[in-house]
């Protein structure tokens, strides 16, 4: 069972960046796939960013260039870094695990609000 708990969000200003964190309470290693998601109001949820277990990284197309995905396995953490941040980014942000191997066991957290102000 993995539990994940994500943070660092907030309010900022368009234009400035933000950290945000993902602390998986178990082993994430190196057999989780992770996931960083979004909704917004009225949205459906999103893939932003995905960390597969072997360290390749993908992004939806309109964060390229301006967020960054990483891992850091001994802490068993997740972070999105985001910069340039615009008003579009406003969301509830979602860390998710998957297993690449069976039983691919899918854990989500709870989210943690980015507010960008225009």
């Amino acid at each position: 069972q993995v539990q994940l708990v994500e943070s660092g969000g907030g309010l900022v200003q368009a234009g400035g960046s933000l950290r945000v964190s993902c602390a998986a309470s178990g082993s994430i290693s190196s057999i989780y796939h992770m996931g960083w998601y979004r909704q917004a109001p009225g949205k459906q949820r999103e893939l932003v960013a995905l960390i597969t277990s072997g360290g390749r990284t993908n992004y939806v197309d309109s964060v390229k260039g301006r967020f960054t995905i990483s891992r850091d396995n001994a802490q068993n953490t997740v972070y999105l870094q985001m910069n340039s941040l615009k008003p579009e980014d406003t969301a509830v942000y979602y860390c998710r695990a998957e297993r690449s191997n069976w039983p691919f066991n899918v854990y989500w957290g709870r989210g943690t609000q980015v507010t960008v102000s225009s």
